[in-house]
């Protein structure tokens, strides 16, 4: 594999959002993400994926863009972006914008002066369809709920949001509209952003005319899922924006891809591919359920290291994953792939462990490093989110009583990593002396930076001390670019792999369960690398794990 800049990286994702407020509104800012630089740098973490902070009216907290060249005042100023690219530079770090042209806001000048003359040039920047016999032009049901087509006005005219009625489709079949996308996307790049994390993309490309799908809910809407696995091209759109931006400024991305088709990963992620890496979401939307998530399926500790394993082999030889337990559209990693009742410290460090270790890029989200938890709304009135809202509302539709349906919306809930950080036992947890747009985690009294910043068994500090294994001169080269072999897959609740390089072989083994569990080498371990327990135990060639024990062991090499 061709050795580029960010291989060896960690990446760290900002909800400026909910990260630091300065200047006490209660909404985190700009000046927050400059304040904790040096956090940042100290916890090891090498690049920053902002998300959205441009001009917009917040219908889909940031992922409908009203003015892709500013800065939303709520978070600060151009000066104060400015300031934070040239202060990340100064410590070796990289930015992330966050790259949203799927769509735009409806509060954009483009989408605005469509509406004054549809059939004008502007009309064709979206997707403006006429009516058939008084319904939308198919049956497409919205990422969000409801149909993918918003009339406009009293006329016969619809246009398609995949997403929000306020998050008009962009026409990326108008060569115009694309232009102008790689101009901004060059603008951005030329203020010294390292690179993007891309949204949504690969909804980019429509199966065109638009007709109707087979309905899969008693609404008798289909996902837009269905037209996405029928449109065929995206990988040209893809190629001729890497070609006219990326590419020129050996920049650095990855694409939120959640549904590619196998042949299509080379042109993604491969050595010429369209992007640097993409996200494995194959955890995420295991149990997902296309009726919602009423009738999703818990994953279980087995379940998540098969997802891995399989993951892990379908791009063998073909380029990076970046690998994540959690980000701002999902509910907290340790309450997700942990059971029920067993979240503990021991366990979020061997869920650390067992991510991190994976070839490929690691991502920690805001307050990962701490072990944040899902969050006890105490009712709907809690929650802002729209997505959860809808299936909330979906669930109810079902006959699915109040209680229930809350608790399945406070177990998915894109709200549980989007409350503020738990900064510290103070006010707010320490994140804002005003009044928090959307409320703190009340555990923050006993979870927070500033009590594991002292403490050596913390989550903190253990995430710290994976990062810092990740990248030790002696053992880098294995974990970035050695081999990663599945060991140990007959066993239930065990997850285990060894990372091969030139000169190493590495056993990376947790016990994902509370019972305690033999397991019997093969070769001699000839160092613990890591270790989120007192003591190793080794008896007769077997090594002996307690409940949730996670080790990195090198192992001796016969010659």
């Amino acid at each position: 594999m061709k050795k580029q800049w960010w291989h060896g990286k960690v990446a760290y994702q900002i909800y400026p959002k909910s990260f630091k407020d300065t200047n006490q509104d209660g909404v985190g800012d700009l000046r927050g993400v400059i304040e904790k630089l040096d956090y940042l740098k100290n916890l090891g973490v090498d690049i920053l994926w902002l998300s959205p902070i441009y001009c917009s009216p917040l219908a889909d907290q940031g992922y409908d863009i009203s003015d892709y060249y500013n800065i939303d005042p709520r978070f600060g100023t151009m000066e104060d972006m400015d300031e934070l690219i040239a202060e990340a530079k100064k410590r070796d770090m990289y930015i992330l914008m966050d790259l949203v042209v799927n769509h735009c806001s409806d509060e954009h000048q483009w989408f605005q002066k469509a509406m004054e003359d549809p059939e004008g040039e502007f009309g064709k920047y979206f997707y403006i369809e006429k009516g058939r016999n008084g319904k939308p032009p198919s049956n497409l049901r919205s990422y969000f709920g409801g149909s993918v087509w918003e009339r406009i006005g009293e006329t016969d005219q619809y246009y398609l949001h995949l997403f929000h009625k306020k998050q008009p489709d962009l026409n990326w079949e108008n060569p115009v509209v694309r232009k102008e996308i790689y101009s901004m996307i060059n603008w951005w790049l030329e203020k010294g952003i390292a690179g993007f994390r891309i949204d949504a993309i690969i909804n980019i490309k429509k199966a065109l005319p638009f007709h109707d799908y087979e309905p899969d809910r008693e609404d008798g809407l289909a996902s837009c899922g269905k037209m996405l696995e029928e449109a065929k091209g995206v990988i040209d759109f893809l190629k001729e924006m890497k070609e006219e931006t990326f590419q020129k400024y050996n920049a650095f991305t990855v694409g939120e891809v959640f549904n590619e088709k196998p042949e299509e990963l080379p042109d993604f992620i491969g050595e010429d591919g369209c992007f640097s890496s993409m996200f494995d979401f194959r955890e995420t939307i295991f149990g997902s359920s296309e009726k919602g998530w009423y009738d999703s399926q818990p994953i279980m500790p087995d379940d998540y290291r098969n997802c891995c394993f399989e993951s892990q082999k379908r791009v063998e030889g073909i380029g990076f994953l970046c690998n994540i337990i959690e980000n701002h559209d999902e509910p907290r990693g340790v309450s997700r792939y942990i059971p029920k009742g067993e979240c503990s410290d021991a366990s979020k460090k061997l869920l650390a462990t067992l991510y991190f270790m994976l070839k490929g890029l690691p991502f920690i989200y805001q307050g990962q490093e701490i072990g944040m938890e899902n969050v006890p709304f105490r009712s709907i009135a809690d929650i802002d989110d729209i997505s959860t809202l809808d299936e909330y509302k979906v669930a109810l539709e079902q006959g699915i009583s109040e209680k229930e349906a809350f608790e399945i919306a406070c177990r998915y809930s894109r709200d549980n990593a989007r409350v503020p950080f738990q900064w510290s036992s103070d006010k707010n947890a320490g994140f804002t002396q005003g009044s928090p747009w959307l409320m703190v985690n009340p555990e923050y009294e006993k979870l927070n930076l500033e009590l594991q910043k002292e403490d050596p068994d913390s989550v903190f500090q253990y995430y710290k001390k994976l990062i810092a294994l990740r990248k030790s001169e002696v053992y880098k080269d294995t974990f970035v670019y050695g081999a990663l072999e599945p060991v140990y897959t007959e066993f239930e609740r065990v997850m285990a792999y060894y990372r091969k390089g030139k000169d190493q072989d590495i056993l990376v083994i947790g016990n994902f369960q509370t019972e305690s569990r033999r397991i019997e080498l093969p070769e001699k371990a000839a160092k613990v690398l890591l270790n989120n327990d007192d003591t190793v135990s080794w008896e007769d060639g077997y090594l002996c794990l307690n409940g949730y024990q996670a080790v990195v062991l090198e192992l001796e090499r016969s010659r």
